[in-house]
This record gives structure tokens, sequence and C-alpha cells, in this order.
């Protein structure tokens, strides 16, 4: 049977922990991978903000999620921002290191950034400092806080971190949440900023069908004959 037959589409979302549009985009994530089960693959990467991209206040960042969760999403929740620290000075690397340290005890899937997303945007606590992440995803995983934190603080879990960032930014795009589709005959699509299931789900769909087209006439005429 040819290998195409056995192919799917991949979907790889680029995040940062701290995102609200990434927190609102969480459902259509949860949804693509139910929709597409055994179809497509799917695998998130953490694309770390700019200093200078996060809220220079906390009025400022209360004034974003009025305009995100309420004008746009329409939602009945208004996201806390409580985990804002001045301080700072928009450095929050903290749970995404702590969020791809998990990885290394089995925790590849979604549960434990989404414990840290949420600690901080409906929660509201700083998960900003180091010692906070760990506390929330040691709670959130059971790993011992003690080895979670080495982890997150060793050489190996920053070089992967830095490596997805340069990665999204390798597709000259700058919005979070972003997508990257790909299918086994080449085609590619790269999704920045969005947030509606509608345009994601299409274009799977696309992929699929060209995919099975292709398996399709490999199957009744063999690879294409030599020049």
């Amino acid at each position: 049977m040819p290998a195409f037959l056995f192919a799917c589409v991949k979907v790889t979302y680029y995040l940062e922990v701290l995102s609200s549009w990434c927190h609102w985009v969480e459902p259509v994530w949860a949804d693509l991978k139910a929709r597409y089960a055994g179809r497509a693959e799917f695998e998130w990467r953490i694309a770390l903000m700019r200093r200078e991209d996060f809220p220079a206040s906390r009025s400022q960042c209360d004034w974003f999620y009025r305009r995100s969760g309420g004008t746009v999403m329409h939602s009945h929740v208004m996201l806390n921002s409580g985990w804002f620290e001045a301080a700072r000075k928009g450095s929050y690397d903290a749970p995404n290191l702590v969020a791809e340290a998990a990885r290394d005890f089995g925790f590849s899937d979604d549960r434990i950034r989404l414990a840290l997303a949420d600690a901080a945007v409906i929660g509201g606590r700083k998960v900003g400092g180091l010692g906070e992440a760990v506390a929330v995803a040691a709670k959130a995983s059971g790993i011992p806080a003690r080895k979670l934190r080495a982890h997150a603080e060793s050489a190996a879990v920053r070089a992967r971190v830095d490596a997805s960032t340069a990665e999204f930014h390798s597709h000259r795009i700058g919005q979070r949440p972003a997508f990257i589709l790909e299918d086994a005959i080449g085609d590619k699509a790269v999704f920045s900023g969005i947030v509606r299931i509608e345009p994601l789900a299409a274009t799977i769909d696309s992929m699929l069908s060209d995919t099975a087209a292709y398996a399709a006439h490999a199957a009744h005429h063999g690879p294409p004959p030599g020049k």
C-alpha cells in the first residue's frame, strides 16, 4: 500500500504561556485535535514574546483584556491581570521554561502549560517568578518541585525554547497564536493571530483531500515516469 495513504497533516501551534490570545484559542486547539484525531498530528511549541510585547502597566493589560475578551471574543469572563509585575519589565520566561521542562517528565500534552496559563490569566498568580511557576506546575503534575525547577533552569531547556522561538520568527510572523499546517505533498499554510476554527479546519480539510487524491493517483498509476 502506498506510503501516502498513511500520511497526515501536521499542525504546529506556536504559543506564549501568558498570551491572552493563546488563552482564547485553546478551545479551538482542543476541538481541532478531537475533530482530526488519527488524521492529523498536533504539536505545540513555545514562541517567547519580546519584553516590549507585554503590557507596560496593569491598567494597560486590563484595556487589552477588555478588547480581546469582551469586544472580540464576547466572553463573560474578564481575564485577571494580577500576574503583571511592573518590576519585571516584560521578563516572563519562567512559565514557558517550566512548561517546556515538564516535557522531560512525560508531560508533552497540554496539561501543564494550561495549568500555568490559567493560574495567571484566570487566577492572577504571579507565575512570572520561577518559584511560583514551578509551584503551579508541580501541583498539576506531581513532579517534585526541586527536580522540575532544576530542569527549567537547565541549559538544555533554555536551548529548546530559544530554538522554537527562532523557528517561529523564521516564518516571518509576529502574532501568537500561530499555526503552521503542513502535509505530505509539500503544501504549507501559515496562520498568525487567528483564533477562529473555520479557516484552520477548512485548510486541514483541503490538505487531507489533496493528500488523499495524490495517494489514489499513486495507487492506480504508480510513480511518475522518468525523464
